[in-house]
């Protein structure tokens, strides 16, 4: 398998954050080399001409929201980054659906110094790792919007990873403020708002192509979270990254519009700005999820990494 390259957060909350953190970046390169008409040196109008006419070169499909169980929308990310690599599947656009609530570990947290593991097995949370670094995130159901964008990597080339970060996510930010939210990027990887940070966001390069998921707070579970996640607690282990905690403003508190509401607004959003064709996970990918779920991503060498 391709060399694995990480970079990234997603947020510690009870939704999906109250904290986030960034991954040490092990083996991803630096700044691409470039043109000096890089996306941060053109003269803005000129940039986002650039960066909508790279995105509407390319034919995106839309997986819609299913619920699934945790360790599947696991696997999915990385057999789906991997068919995009190679040039199986069209670029395309995941929305999360969850069947049950989980922790998903960034891939280089340890499990002792982020969660309450007795807590979490009373309250029925699943413990899940994902393949991109990052913090971790408390999930519910009902109170996480994630995504997922697969594409080729050349769909960054001329990009360092900061720069990547504001290029994937600037559409969602752009459906928010549509919706009346104060939404805004925030290096390296938040997306938030005058309310509080709102989501995180985490990548994963490999067999060439990008992953880059998101998770909006929609609402916050606040008491179960701090029972299941060890924020602001002693570390136990010297290994891993730990989560930084930052102020979440969870976009129920910012909107009256339901869940659903708000992700068929981002969907259509993405489709009037960049184009959108109706698709779903096929057959054969759901099989081969299956089978790094046996053997990778549901085994206790994966999910207990480090411990």
């Amino acid at each position: 398998m391709a060399a694995d390259r990480t970079l990234g957060a997603t947020a510690t909350d009870a939704s999906a954050m109250s904290s986030v953190a960034i991954a040490p970046d092990r083996d991803a390169p630096g700044p691409d080399d470039a043109s000096p008409a890089t996306a941060s040196t053109l003269v803005p109008a000129v940039r986002d001409a650039a960066e909508l006419a790279r995105w509407r070169a390319l034919d995106w499909q839309l997986i819609p929201e299913v619920a699934r169980a945790p360790l599947t929308n696991m696997a999915l990310d990385e057999t789906l980054t991997l068919r995009v690599g190679r040039s199986e599947r069209p670029p395309t656009l995941r929305i999360w659906g969850w069947s049950g609530r989980c922790v998903v570990l960034g891939r280089f947290q340890s499990v002792r110094n982020e969660v309450n593991e007795g807590a979490a097995a009373e309250h029925g949370v699943e413990l899940v790792r994902r393949i991109s670094g990052g913090g971790a995130m408390f999930i519910e159901p009902e109170g996480a919007i994630t995504y997922s964008i697969y594409a080729p990597e050349a769909f960054v080339r001329g990009m360092d990873f900061p720069q990547s970060y504001a290029f994937f996510d600037a559409w969602v930010v752009e459906a928010l403020r549509e919706l009346g939210v104060d939404a805004w990027y925030a290096p390296l990887n938040d997306i938030t708002s005058s309310g509080g940070k709102i989501g995180g966001a985490a990548q994963a390069r490999r067999g060439g192509a990008v992953l880059h998921h998101t998770t909006i707070a929609y609402q916050m579970n606040v008491p179960l979270m701090l029972s299941v996640l060890r924020i602001g607690q002693e570390k136990l282990s010297d290994k891993g990254m730990r989560s930084a905690e930052k102020r979440v403003g969870p976009l129920r508190q910012q909107t009256d519009l339901s869940r659903a509401a708000i992700i068929d607004h981002l969907v259509a959003s993405f489709r009037t700005r960049h184009g959108l064709t109706d698709d779903d996970v096929t057959a054969a990918e759901l099989e081969d999820a299956d089978r790094r779920v046996m053997a990778r991503f549901g085994t206790r060498e994966w999910r207990y990494f480090l411990p």
